[in-house]
């Protein structure tokens, strides 16, 4: 017997914001990604409410997916992908959001990729809404603050479950749904950036606007998961959150407080919500010394509990170390929307997220322990620099090294009893990064030719890692050499 089970889904994971481009074809109306500028690691991407002639918006044409699909699932085909993860936008579907009709143009889109996927033999798993609020919810509700949008939501998820049911049997509710306890989740996930322009590291501090929000997204994803149960019970329903470990940088008994504290909030809170269905007693404390009164609807309690879901999705990319004492931070490390004191043990990638395969076992775990849902790492991977030699070829083994650890862990995991169904590595293919706007932040096994000027042909090419990565699939994680 194998280290993964026999239907492990092995395959790639993007957003639609990030790749499609496309971005005012067919009918698609403007996202909060549309708005963004690009960046780097050391100048952050800022938010233009009216787009700025000759300012450079990456998310614009991202690597043009709406044009190439037929040519990239047939890669993820070659390497032998068993699903594909990818995201439908809002926008094109309903344009500004607050429409009553969709947009036929949009859905015939989907049944296209959809349809493609099949043919290859690819799965799709497919996240309802990635980070793309429309711009035109942020305008009418300040986005998820207002609980208007959960009837905007539910118009759109409704249509687009309709519409894929027997095409598509895996879905996310929301992408990384906990990136809302923090401030970037403002304009990430909940939209709540209403009359905001400037750069995003400015955004203003506002957690009774955030945890309102993200009441609203429980809500909204709890209705959504209990309408598939009910219309369409073969439909596998999943969550989908960051998760980071916080480890005590010391012993001490604060450092060990601290760590469970930000855990809690971070990793525990929202999945507590989506697979318990009720928010967790600590909690209360935190609302309380936060100044955060939550407005609930009556009935909203028993939606949470109708609404869990059937599997529990995250990605992985790095852990973080934190202390209480002011006089032992150190050195500050970057992340996923997190960050943290530096782990002297660890390494790091060229934007500084720490390289740590052994907390995803760690992680796995304590997943498994409190949840026993079954799970997949939907995003998980190394943004790197790549050089194209003259011949054409791109050696990654950086790449390669970085995946075949985190993937050994995966498998310690599943000896200790962990019930894992997939594995989709973040970026399979180069798109744009959502935290930095870069093309050169790259994280795929496919080379797109797109830079951060906005210059390249788009063509696309097999790294290294392509070949390495198919041979994993092929052997179902065996072989790893």
């Amino acid at each position: 017997m194998g280290m993964f089970r026999d239907d492990f889904l092995w395959g790639g994971a993007t957003a639609a914001n990030q790749f499609e481009g496309a971005w005012d074809v067919d009918g698609k109306g403007l996202s909060i990604p549309d708005v963004l500028t690009g960046g780097t690691v050391d100048t952050p991407r800022r938010i233009t409410p009216q787009l700025e002639e000759g300012t450079f918006y990456p998310n614009h044409e991202g690597i043009d997916f709406y044009h190439h699909y037929e040519e990239d699932i047939a890669l993820f085909g070659e390497m032998g992908f068993k699903t594909f993860r990818m995201s439908i936008a809002w926008t094109r579907i309903f344009p500004t959001g607050l429409e009553t009709e969709p947009n036929e143009a949009g859905l015939a889109f989907y049944d296209k990729v959809f349809d493609c996927c099949l043919e290859h033999g690819i799965k799709p798993l497919v996240t309802i809404s990635h980070f793309e609020m429309p711009y035109g919810l942020v305008e009418a509700y300040n986005g998820w603050e207002g609980r208007e949008t959960i009837d905007c939501f539910m118009r759109y998820a409704t249509c687009v479950l309709d519409r894929y049911h027997d095409k598509v049997e895996y879905w996310l509710t929301f992408n990384e749904i906990n990136t809302g306890t923090r401030k970037m989740g403002a304009s990430s996930s909940l939209g709540t950036i209403r009359g905001f322009s400037g750069a995003r590291t400015d955004l203003p501090e506002q957690p009774q606007v955030r945890f309102q929000g993200l009441h609203h997204q429980f809500v909204a994803s709890a209705m959504i998961v209990k309408y598939a149960h009910e219309h369409y019970p073969e439909l596998k329903m999943g969550n989908m959150e960051i998760f980071s470990p916080f480890y005590p940088l010391t012993c001490k008994p604060e450092d060990i407080l601290l760590s469970q504290r930000e855990t809690r909030i971070f990793d525990w809170f929202c999945t507590d919500v989506q697979c318990r269905g009720y928010y967790p007693t600590y909690m209360n404390r935190y609302f309380a010394e936060n100044g955060i009164v939550l407005k609930m609807e009556p009935g909203d309690e028993e939606i949470l509990r109708e609404g869990t879901v059937d599997f529990y999705t995250f990605s992985y990319y790095m852990s973080n170390c934190v202390t209480a004492d002011p006089d032992e931070n150190g050195a500050k490390v970057s992340g996923n929307i997190v960050g943290g004191v530096k782990n002297p043990y660890l390494k790091a990638s060229d934007w500084g997220w720490q390289i740590d395969p052994k907390g995803l076992h760690w992680a796995l775990n304590e997943i498994w322990d409190r949840y026993q849902l079954p799970m997949m790492v939907v995003e998980n991977g190394l943004g790197a620099y790549d050089k194209v030699e003259e011949d054409g070829s791109i050696h990654d083994s950086y790449r390669i090294d970085y995946l075949r650890q985190h993937i050994e862990e995966m498998a310690e995991a599943v000896k200790d009893g962990v019930d894992l169904m997939g594995y989709t590595p973040w970026g399979c293919i180069d798109l744009v990064s959502a935290s930095t706007g870069e093309m050169a932040k790259r994280y795929g096994f496919i080379y797109v030719d797109k830079h951060d000027d906005g210059t390249g042909t788009l063509a696309r090419s097999r790294k290294d890692s392509f070949y390495w990565f198919k041979k994993v699939i092929a052997t179902n994680g065996e072989d790893l050499a």
